[in-house]
C-alpha cells in the first residue's frame, strides 16, 4: 500500500517542452511499449475471465475496523495488531493522517486513529499518539470531528449522543412524495444512514478497554462543537440545525411513537438490499453500519445473516507478514470492462478467447431484476451493472455505459445473447437520463442541494446530481453502438456538457481526480457522437488541458483540487493522468503537436519493465473533500488506451472503432 508523504510543491507547467529534452517519438519504441502493456494488462486476468485490481483508501478503514472488532467483543490480536501497523504507517511527520497521499492532515482521521492505536493498545505517552493528540487540538480537536466519526465514538461512550445529528429512523416512514424523503437523497447515503438510524435510535454505550479515554482530544469541557450558525440567521442550514435539535429533544424526552413501527420497516429495508449482494451497498461504511444495526437489534453474532455480513466485512482485508489494510469494496466490473475494451481497441489481444472470457463474465453479471433505482424510476427495465461482484440493489450508470462499450468492442459466438444484454443495459441507461439531459450514478433527478445543509451531510454525498464525466462517457457509447448527435437523448446530452464547461474550458471530474478527468471524458464524448471539435468550447477544453502540462511531459492534478483552486490541474505527473490528458487531445484529432509527443514520451520512460505503470498519488474519487481512492490498475488500462490511439491515430470519433450494432433497440 502507499504511504502518505509530506506534500510535494506543485510542478511547473511546461513552457519550453523543446529545451527540456524533448524529440520526436518512435513508433516501434510505442510498439514495443503497447504490446508489453497489453501482456502484462492479460497477464492480470483471472481464470474465471475478470480483472480486479487493489482499491485502496485511507487509514479510516483500518481504523473503523479496529473499532469494530472491539465493539463487537472479541477482537483478533493478531488482527487488531496488524491494522495498527497499517495505521502507524500512514502516519505524516507532522503526527497527522490524511484522506490522500501528500494531502493536508485530517481531523477525523487523525480522531479514529488515535482511538484505534489506543484500543489496539498503544499508550497515550507513546510519541506518535503524542504527536497525534498536538495537531489535532491545533485542528479543533474532537468537537471538530465529521459527524459519522462522533457518532461512532457515541458508540463507547466517548462522545455524548445528544451532541451528534439526529438521525432518526422514522425517515424511512416519510412518503416518497414528499419534499423531504429517504429516496430524496443519494443512493451511498440511503445505504449508510439507515443502518445508522437503527444505530442512533438505540444509542449504544460500551465500555472500552484498556480505561481508553479521548479527554487529551477535547478543546470544551463539555465536548459540544460549537453552533454552525447565528440563531438568527434564517436559511436551509438553519432550519435543518434547528429541526435536528427539535427532533434530539423529542428523542431525549423518548416521545417517538412511531419508533417500532420505522425500526421494523428499516430492518426489512436492510435485509431485502442484503439478498444478491456482498454486504449492504457491497461497500465498506454500509457494510459496518449494517453490523452494527443488525447487533442493536439483537441478532446474535452466529445468527447466519449476521455471520455472513461479518465474513463479507473481513474478506475486504488484505495483508502481508507485517500488516494488515482494508479496501473500501471491489472493483472487478469496472476493471473488467475497462480492461476488455482498452485490450480489444489495442488489436494485440494474445488470442481472442480471454476477450470473450471477459465479456462472457461481464454478461453473466448483468442484473435483471429491479433495485433500489427504481424508487425514482419506476418505468425502467432492469438491465444494469454494478461496480462489485455482488451488488443487485445498486446497479449505476458509469458501470453499465462502461460495460456496453465493452461489449460493443468484441464479437461474442452467441451474437443473440450478446445483442440482447446490449439492448436491455442500453434501455435501462435511457430510462435513467435525468431531466437536465446529463446522466448521474445510482438515481434520477437526486439533485435538491438544500438537503446538503442537513446536519449529517458533511460526507459531501447527500445527492447524486448529473455530471459530465458520466455523461459524456453515456455519449461514448451511444456512438460505439451506433448513434449520432441527431438522436434525442444525445441532443439533451450535449447541450448538459456543454452548459456544464468552466468558463477556463475545463469541466469538473466527479469520479476521477479532478478536472483532467471530467475534461478527458466530456471531449471524448462529444467527439464520439459527432460533434464538430473545431467549436471554441472543444478548443478551449484542449488549450486548457495543454496549459496543464509539467514541464516532465506529463500530467497530474491533487485531489485538494476539489477543495483549493490552486490545484485545479496541477500535481505531480502520474501516468493515469497523463493519460487522460492524451485522450482528451486525440478527441480534438489532436495526434501531432508538441504536447501529445512529449506526454506520449513522458510514458514511455516512466514505463516499468513488467510492461505496467505505478502511480503514487490517489486519482479516484469516493465522495469530493471527503474520501479518495486509488485503482491500482488505473495506471495500466488508461496509459494502454492512450498508447493504442496514439499508435493507430484513431479518436473517439473514428468509425473504425465502431462495431455493426446500429439495430441494437430493435429484436435479434
Amino acid at each position: 500500500m502507499t504511504l502518505q508523504n509530506q506534500p510535494d510543491p506543485l510542478p511547473a507547467a511546461a513552457s519550453h517542452r523543446a529545451d527540456a529534452g524533448f524529440s520526436a517519438v518512435s513508433s516501434s519504441s510505442t510498439t514495443q511499449s503497447l504490446r508489453n502493456a497489453v501482456q502484462y494488462l492479460c497477464s492480470l486476468q483471472h481464470q474465471q475471465g475478470y480483472w480486479a485490481g487493489e482499491l485502496e483508501a485511507d487509514s479510516s478503514l483500518e481504523s473503523d475496523a479496529i473499532m469494530l472488532d472491539h465493539y463487537l467483543g472479541d477482537p483478533q490480536p493478531d488482527r487488531v495488531r496488524k491494522l495498527a501497523v497499517s495505521i502507524r504507517d500512514q502516519q505524516m511527520p507532522d503526527g497527522g493522517w490524511a484522506l490522500h497521499p501528500g494531502g493536508p492532515p485530517n481531523i477525523s482521521l487523525i480522531v479514529k486513529a488515535y482511538l484505534a492505536l489506543r484500543l489496539a493498545g498503544f499508550p497515550e505517552s507513546d510519541p506518535a499518539l503524542k504527536k497525534a493528540q498536538k495537531l489535532a487540538l491545533e485542528l479543533g480537536g474532537v468537537e471538530a470531528a465529521n459527524s459519522y466519526t462522533r457518532i461512532y465514538l457515541c458508540l463507547y461512550g466517548l462522545y455524548d449522543w445528544r451532541h451528534v445529528p439526529a438521525v432518526v429512523p422514522e425517515i424511512i416512514l416519510i412518503p416518497n412524495l414528499a419534499y423531504f424523503n429517504l429516496y430524496e437523497l443519494s443512493a451511498w447515503t440511503r445505504s449508510i444512514v439507515v443502518p445508522l438510524s437503527v444505530i442512533y435510535s438505540f444509542h449504544p454505550n460500551k465500555t472500552p478497554p484498556h480505561g481508553v479515554n479521548l479527554k487529551g482530544l477535547y478543546t470544551r469541557p463539555d465536548g459540544k462543537p460549537p453552533a454552525p450558525l447565528s440563531e438568527l440567521e434564517l436559511n436551509w442550514r438553519s432550519f435543518f440545525h434547528t429541526a435536528d435539535r427539535v427532533l434530539a429533544d423529542l428523542e431525549r424526552r423518548q416521545w417517538m411513537p412511531l419508533r417500532r413501527q420505522a425500526l421494523k420497516k428499516a430492518e426489512q429495508w436492510i435485509l431485502e438490499r442484503l439478498e444478491g449482494s456482498d454486504g449492504l451497498g457491497a461497500i465498506y461504511p454500509a457494510m459496518m453500519n449494517s453490523i452494527l444495526a443488525l447487533d442493536c437489534l439483537g441478532y446474535r453474532h452466529d445468527h447466519p445473516i449476521f455471520r455472513r455480513e461479518l465474513e463479507l466485512f473481513w474478506n475486504l482485508a488484505l495483508e502481508d507478514d507485517r500488516s494488515m489494510w482494508m479496501q473500501p469494496c471491489y472493483s472487478p466490473v469496472w476493471d473488467t470492462a475497462q480492461s476488455l475494451y482498452t485490450v480489444a481497441v489495442s488489436s494485440m489481444a494474445p488470442d481472442n478467447s480471454a476477450l470473450c472470457r471477459a465479456a462472457e463474465w461481464l454478461i453473466s453479471k448483468q442484473i435483471l431484476k429491479s433495485g433500489d433505482w427504481s424508487a425514482r424510476n419506476p418505468k425502467g427495465v432492469a438491465g444494469g451493472w454494478a461496480f462489485e461482484f455482488n451488488n443487485d440493489p445498486f446497479p449505476d450508470v458509469d458501470d453499465t455505459a462502461m460495460v456496453l462499450l465493452a461489449l460493443s468492442s468484441v464479437r461474442l459466438p452467441d451474437e443473440a445473447r450478446q445483442r440482447d444484454s446490449l439492448r436491455r443495459g442500453l434501455e435501462w441507461v435511457l430510462s435513467m437520463q435525468c431531466n437536465d439531459g446529463g446522466w448521474a450514478s445510482f438515481d434520477v433527478n437526486i439533485n435538491k442541494s438544500v438537503l446538503c445543509h442537513v446536519p449529517f451531510a458533511d460526507h459531501n454525498a447527500m445527492i447524486d446530481p448529473s455530471t459530465s464525466d458520466i455523461t459524456g462517457r453515456v455519449l461514448e457509447t451511444l456512438a460505439a453502438l451506433g448513434f449520432n448527435q441527431q438522436f434525442g437523448p444525445a441532443r439533451r446530452a450535449i447541450d448538459f456538457i456543454f452548459s456544464q464547461q468552466e468558463s477556463d474550458g475545463c469541466w469538473h471530474g466527479r469520479w476521477g481526480v479532478n478536472y483532467i478527468y471530467g475534461t478527458c471524458f466530456a471531449l471524448r464524448g462529444l467527439a464520439a457522437i459527432g460533434i464538430d471539435m473545431r467549436e471554441g468550447a472543444c478548443v478551449l477544453g484542449s488549450e486548457w488541458i495543454r496549459s496543464c502540462q509539467n514541464s516532465d511531459g506529463g500530467w497530474g492534478e491533487s485531489c485538494d483540487s476539489y477543495e483549493n483552486p490552486e490545484y485545479r490541474g496541477r500535481g505531480p505527473s502520474t501516468a493515469a493522468q497523463t493519460a487522460w490528458a492524451l485522450l482528451g487531445l486525440f478527441a480534438t484529432d489532436d495526434f501531432e503537436s508538441e504536447s501529445v509527443r512529449f506526454g506520449i514520451q513522458y510514458l514511455l520512460k516512466s514505463q516499468n519493465s513488467n510492461g505496467g505503470w505505478t502511480d503514487g498519488p490517489f486519482t479516484g474519487t469516493g465522495f469530493p473533500g471527503v474520501f479518495y481512492l486509488k485503482y491500482h490498475y488505473y495506471s495500466v488500462y488508461f496509459p494502454m488506451l492512450a498508447l493504442s490511439e496514439y499508435l493507430h491515430r484513431r479518436s473517439p470519433g473514428s468509425n473504425a472503432q465502431r462495431p455493426d450494432f446500429a439495430d441494437i433497440l430493435q429484436p435479434s
